[in-house]
């Protein structure tokens, strides 16, 4: 698995709105829009948006997927798994799935046969959920292969010249070699294979982190599970890139599937994998796939699951849990492009959807107007400060929906949820560690957890989704009072189209 660690429209709408409000703080939850779920915030100000024909929108992402970390081994420092090696039943010889196994430690499931990781993860999640509710049976895959949408190698020279590219050994800058990897999309990785093989031939030099002379520093591949869209990111030391027409031609001539290629320039000495320049020398831009019925843009930054198969049921559950009736006012805090908020619309009378990340807030909108969504507003600004102005002003929502990264949630967050008080919050959970860290706090503050629901989102590691349903045992019926997002205190932007 090619985990990335180094995570860390024009449509011109005569209702397109811009407001500004006061400055906000970086939340320390969920953050917006790159895997980078969640990477740099220019910007502290709120903004409202409205996003489509009689609908306000706000621009932000993840998580999103969720964010770039440093790149310290095939996961981000904050999602490095502990290796599980155990033998007996259910254990086969590694040797016999990986061969990159013992160096790359990226699976820690690897030997493991697919229905033990799931008695284990369920196992895992409800012992950690045991004081707060019962378990649901966790949903696995029917095909646990080749399911990530997103990959990313990093490369290099060996001493003989010979060039590599793959993912770095856990805890080191030492790049693994990895031709094909089981849990990576196949066509990704032909088509870094065949970029691996172009270099020689243009006269391109891959960059050496010591000397820092080189040029192609990481290429990274998003495939659409649907619409078969593919993009692919030559992450540069240098904005330059040799015959860059020609070298596209080749590329695209072994993998005419490739519908966008972009040039990002990373010319910093750091382990992000993406810097902030880059422009587009093949196609649009970005890739377009469909979730739950719903056509999302997808940029090289954006959050989007890496499992599109089991997200669809990932998010569908969690709409599921709120048992939406068509009348409900609903936020989806740090929606990254909106994923979540989008596909809860149909259900809902009103979506709220908060994300910190401006980017992503654009794809956000760009989403709801592709979609002729128009009963969702997108707000560019911190989700907790967000919530707790609405409740100083008296508002409410029915539903929060949560998706906060590895590191879950914090006290001032979920502070703003208690303030706001839902009557449901639906928090879904990348690590039920944490999850269960923060049902702690929800308990103690006027909710009840209901039940969990365990989904496997990243098989062959020790990774899981889960989805948690509270309520508020304060809540009353027909007690919400009127929001209006159109805040005095907002200032209009003039002139600003995007």
């Amino acid at each position: 698995m090619r985990e990335e660690k180094n995570k860390k429209a024009v449509n011109k709408n005569r209702n397109v709105n811009y407001k500004k409000a006061g400055k906000s703080q970086e939340f320390t939850g969920k953050s917006a829009g790159t895997e980078s779920k969640r990477e740099s915030t220019r910007g502290s100000k709120t903004r409202k948006i409205k996003a489509v024909v009689k609908s306000t929108g706000k621009m932000q992402g993840n998580p999103t997927e969720k964010s770039q970390g440093k790149t310290s081994g095939r996961f981000s420092e904050d999602t490095v798994p502990k290796p599980v090696r155990r033998e007996g039943r259910g254990h086969k010889n590694n040797s016999e799935f990986c061969p990159y196994f013992r160096r790359c430690g990226g699976c820690s499931y690897q030997g493991v046969s697919y229905e033990s990781q799931l008695k284990e993860k369920q196992k895992q999640v409800e012992e950690l959920l045991a004081p707060y509710c019962k378990v649901q049976p966790i949903i696995g895959m029917k095909n646990p292969l080749h399911y990530r949408n997103k990959v990313a190698a990093a490369f290099g020279r060996l001493r003989n010249g010979t060039i590599i590219s793959g993912v770095y050994e856990g805890g080191t800058h030492r790049i693994v070699n990895v031709d094909s990897c089981m849990i990576e999309n196949e066509k990704a990785d032909a088509i870094i294979g065949t970029i691996k093989g172009l270099l020689k031939s243009f006269k391109i030099k891959v960059y050496d982190e010591d000397s820092r002379y080189g040029l192609l520093r990481h290429v990274l591949v998003r495939t659409a599970h649907v619409t078969g869209e593919i993009m692919v990111v030559l992450v540069l030391a240098s904005p330059i890139l040799p015959s860059k027409n020609n070298f596209v031609k080749a590329l695209r001539k072994e993998h005419p599937e490739i519908t966008t290629v972009i040039l990002n320039v990373n010319d910093k000495h750091t382990s992000m994998v993406l810097g902030e320049k880059e422009s587009v020398i093949y196609g649009k831009g970005y890739i377009e796939d469909v979730l739950c019925g719903v056509t999302f843009r997808i940029s090289s930054r954006s959050f989007y699951q890496v499992n599109s198969v089991q997200t669809e049921i990932l998010y569908q559950k969690a709409i599921d849990m709120a048992k939406l009736t068509g009348k409900e006012k609903i936020i989806d805090a740090y929606c990254g492009i909106g994923t979540i908020g989008l596909i809860a619309s149909k259900k809902a009378k009103e979506v709220i959807s908060v994300e910190l990340n401006r980017d992503a807030v654009k794809d956000a909108v760009a989403n709801a107007r592709k979609n002729q969504i128009q009963n969702v507003t997108f707000y560019q600004a911190d989700a907790g400060e967000f919530m707790t102005q609405m409740a100083s002003q008296g508002a409410k929502a029915d539903v929060v929906f949560m998706d906060p990264p590895r590191s879950g949630s914090d006290e001032s967050f979920m502070s703003s949820v208690v303030k706001l008080g839902p009557e449901k919050v639906v928090y879904i959970s990348c690590n039920p560690e944490t999850l269960a860290r923060d049902l702690g706090y929800f308990t103690k503050n006027g909710y009840r957890v209901e039940r969990g629901l365990p989904i496997d989102q990243f098989p062959f590691t020790n990774h899981v989704e889960t989805v948690c349903l509270l309520s508020n045992r304060n809540s009353k019926p027909d007690s919400h009072i009127k929001f209006d997002l159109d805040m005095e205190e907002y200032n209009k932007i003039k002139g600003e189209k995007k």
